[in-house]
């Protein structure tokens, strides 16, 4: 008989909710920002930089094993130029979607997208394989277990109320209506594959790397802008507080 965990499951129905209940949490769409978005947002930046961070340093340790001559072999940290590809990618995403707006001022007072319909695609598209990465490291993260699994489902949950928020903000009723459902089967199906497959210790590494760099900056993006009028008193209390409870467990 074939023994099925069942934490993920009850992990990933924790992040499901998220994303079919945020829209509901109209008390997040203030301005000044929410203080609870930057508590999210806080403690999502204090969980890379606490805990994924590190687990990169024994994961380049497992790049650097796996890459034999050539070129690569020379560069040093390339698990961290991995996290700085995610970075770098979302950062891209970012501008199309930013340019996209320019173009569609008209929408921006009624309840349809501000953004064209290829973009839209393209948004959801990519956030649904960043949530299927968040869904298949459910099982194969660097440091399995319980209590490792705790620590991420409510960093990834309280991120995914960040994400959410922004998305909602470019896309109004198209992001309700479809993206939601879209991102909520790409973390199931992320789950789904890591039930059915394992890769290689080099690929989790990598696949965390990409993770640790599209949240930091899919964080950084939400807390910056001006228009945001973005509290730090909250965002540092989340930072420091969930900081504080990783490395003391």
């Amino acid at each position: 008989m074939i023994s099925i965990p069942v934490l993920p499951l009850l992990a990933a129905a924790v992040m499901i909710a998220v994303h079919l209940a945020a829209g509901r949490l109209r008390f997040l769409d203030v301005i000044p920002r929410s203080r609870w978005l930057s508590i999210a947002g806080g403690v999502s930046v204090a969980y890379v930089f606490v805990r994924l961070l590190p687990e990169l340093g024994a994961g380049q340790e497992v790049i650097r094993a796996s890459i034999v001559g050539g070129v690569l072999a020379s560069i040093e940290n390339h698990i961290y130029l991995v996290a700085l590809a995610g970075l770098v990618a979302f950062y891209g995403l970012e501008r199309v979607v930013r340019r996209s707006q320019v173009y569609q001022p008209q929408a921006r007072e009624s309840g349809r997208t501000t953004t064209g319909p290829g973009v839209f695609v393209l948004h959801i598209a990519s956030f649904g394989a960043y949530n299927g990465l968040i869904g298949y490291l459910l099982l194969h993260r660097i440091r399995p277990g319980p209590v490792s699994l705790a620590f991420y489902t409510a960093a990834m949950a309280l991120h995914f109320l960040v994400t959410d928020y922004g998305l909602r903000k470019d896309h109004r009723r198209d992001y309700d209506r479809i993206g939601r459902w879209a991102l909520t089967a790409a973390l199931a199906g992320g789950l789904a594959a890591g039930y059915l497959t394992s890769l290689p210790e080099v690929w989790i590494a990598v696949l965390t790397a990409l993770l640790a760099g599209g949240v930091i900056l899919n964080v950084l993006k939400e807390e910056l802008p001006e228009d945001r009028q973005s509290r730090i008193a909250p965002f540092v209390l989340g930072a420091f507080g969930y900081a504080a409870i990783l490395l003391l467990a």
